[in-house]
């Protein structure tokens, strides 16, 4: 049986990484009851063993729970953990457009932070209810009254009424259940409509297949019905119906306003596309919901096993993980240095470096990954149109490129006023162009306009480190811009290796490749002929490093007579060595390779 509307909240927590969201998640279900002292663990909604560790969200969950009211009611609380992390942004949207409302919280010491800001503009974008939490007051360290003041100052709502709250010591818990029942919005919707639910995530279980969480905005969803994804245009049989409490539990139907899950036989998550919209098959609506986009992939890598062997292993646990995160594609690539591997693309660096992880953990998989790279779009000559570049050894000669754009993105950095000088020459030296600079406390808010190619890098750790760990940074993309880019390559005893090209801006060229060659001369052991390594665009060289040989003294058993002796040998040496030169091929260790690739780039 549905429940009544009225004594219906849906909610969503916002905050920056690390802020407690999923602490305060798990002191939620268990002040309500959802499980008992001894089923719970800590971050109960993060299942990911690397969640758990890294203390991030990755899938957005959602938890069921009852609660009695201030006014004596019981209402249904449905929770939605959403991820905090910008290549995660399109999954955020959607949880949130599943809500009415928002706790925000800030971490009483730390204050507002660049990720905060980002989710709550798209929260207020949704019109929702923001109800402010000011976390871990019961640090040494904590400042509420700051705080306070910092978020009506930087975010502009109202915070006079905002909780104080400690969710690791449990203070606060029932005022912020009182304040979801008064002061967040009842959801809307008409049961007797034809049915309409937005598919808020997807995710593969071995048992039951895809599992669809869906929020219903108008009509009803029951087991047995038949459904259609209005823009897959697949139909399908739902074959359960149910909630997360957090455990499973089955319902009959699902009614307007409420968040829940189905079935329906699907084998991959691929069918079932984040943000689509469920109709029913022989009643549909008219329209689908707004708001959804295909999610693209933003940074691509090639993953080879360092194993060649292991190419068939990979091969599979790639597909299997794309089972379960429909968001990164993968293609078969060879590499003349590196054997056989994929080319795989992400929607960013953090879910790079996850799946990355995934594959090395769950798969007991040993990866070298090539340095990341943007999608380029490349404009021909002569009228040949336009192609996305994925990888930098696939471009064109230059003779036919009329022009090549790359993506840019606008970042907004928050800095200690003391890091400010050394974090603007960071985005200056990446190219950046200043939008905005502003005060906040003792803080300063940076807008940048820069290049993705800059920042998928090493921008982010270099931020970290210059910052001591105090900068934080979100981005959004804002499209395409012509550039003065180049594709180096690097040449090794005459050789291209394509594994090592890159596209750079010409600006920079220089000083990347006199950077990797440096690196290359400590890396590559010497042999027994001389060896030059080259960076080079076209078919100019830009910068050289020589590797001298290994001196095998054949001298040694000339002892007496004449000099002319030692001269003889020496010569016939160096013919050998120059003959060896010729012939002989330089072998590179993998450690070499996966040293040459780290992100660490200057």
């Amino acid at each position: 049986m549905a429940t009544e509307l009225s004594r219906i909240r849906n909610f969503s927590i916002i905050a920056h990484i690390d802020h407690g969201k999923s602490t305060l998640a798990d002191r939620l279900i268990q002040r309500t009851g959802g499980l008992t002292e001894r089923e719970m663990s800590s971050q109960v909604l993060d299942n990911m063993d690397i969640e758990k560790e890294r203390g991030i969200t990755i899938k957005a969950q959602t938890v069921r729970l009852d609660w009695k009211g201030p006014d004596g009611l019981d209402y249904v609380l449905n929770l939605m953990d959403t991820p905090g992390h910008v290549d995660f942004a399109y999954e955020v949207s959607r949880s949130l457009a599943a809500c009415e409302g928002a706790l925000l919280v800030v971490d009483a010491a730390q204050g507002v932070e660049a990720q905060t800001l980002a989710n709550v503009y798209q929260s207020i974008e949704h019109d929702h209810e923001i109800v402010p939490v000011i976390n871990k007051i019961d640090l040494p360290s904590a400042e509420p009254e700051k705080v306070r003041h910092e978020i009506e100052e930087v975010i502009g709502i109202d915070a006079s009424n905002a909780v104080l709250a400690s969710a690791k010591s449990g203070i606060g818990i029932d005022e912020i259940l009182n304040a979801v029942c008064e002061r967040i919005p009842a959801p809307k919707g008409d049961p007797d409509a034809p049915l309409k639910a937005m598919l808020v995530d997807s995710w593969y279980d071995p048992y039951l297949g895809v599992v669809i969480l869906v929020r219903v905005m108008d009509g009803t969803i029951r087991k047995g019905q038949q459904v259609k994804f209005m823009q897959s245009g697949t139909t399908h049989l739902i074959d359960r119906v149910g909630c997360f409490r957090p455990k499973i539990e089955n319902l009959s139907d699902l009614g307007p306003g409420e968040i829940g899950f189905i079935t329906a036989q699907i084998k991959e998550v691929a069918q079932a596309r984040v943000g689509d919209t469920l109709t029913d098959a022989k009643k549909p609506a008219a329209e689908p919901l707004a708001g959804f986009k295909e999610v693209q992939p933003v940074v691509f890598c090639g993953l080879f096993p360092v194993d060649a062997n292991d190419f068939e292993k990979l091969r599979e646990s790639i597909s299997k993980l794309r089972l379960n995160d429909a968001s990164f594609s993968f293609e078969m690539e060879t590499s003349a240095a590196l054997g056989f591997g994929f080319r795989c693309g992400f929607l960013g660096l953090l879910h790079l470096e996850i799946i990355q992880e995934r594959l090395m953990r769950e798969y007991d998989l040993d990866l070298i990954t090539t340095a990341p790279s943007v999608v380029y779009q490349i404009e021909l000559t002569h009228g040949g149109g336009h192609i996305e570049l994925h990888n930098p050894a696939d471009m064109p000669e230059p003779n036919k490129i009329e022009s090549i754009a790359e993506p840019w993105i606008r970042a907004v950095i928050y800095v200690p006023d003391e890091y400010l000088g050394s974090i603007l020459k960071l985005c200056q030296d990446r190219r950046g162009i200043q939008q905005n600079l502003t005060y906040v406390g003792g803080r300063a808010q940076v807008t940048y306009e820069l290049p993705l190619n800059e920042v998928v890098f090493d921008f982010y750790d270099r931020l970290k480190s210059l910052s001591k760990g105090y900068a934080s940074f979100d981005y959004e993309q804002i499209g395409y811009r012509d550039g003065d880019l180049v594709k180096m390559g690097i040449l090794v005893n005459e050789e291209p290796v394509d594994a090592l090209s890159m596209i750079v801006h010409r600006s920079t060229a220089e000083v990347r490749g006199r950077g990797m060659v440096e690196r290359l001369k400590e890396l590559i052991p010497r042999h027994l002929f001389k060896i030059p390594i080259q960076a080079a665009i076209g078919g100019k060289v830009i910068a050289r490093e020589t590797i001298s040989a290994m001196r095998k003294d054949v001298t040694a058993k000339c002892y007496g007579g004449d000099a002319t002796r030692k001269r003889k040998l020496l010569e016939k040496q160096k013919k050998g060595k120059a003959k060896m030169r010729e012939y002989g091929s330089v072998s590179i260790p993998q450690e070499a390779f996966i040293a040459a690739l780290r992100m660490g780039e200057e």
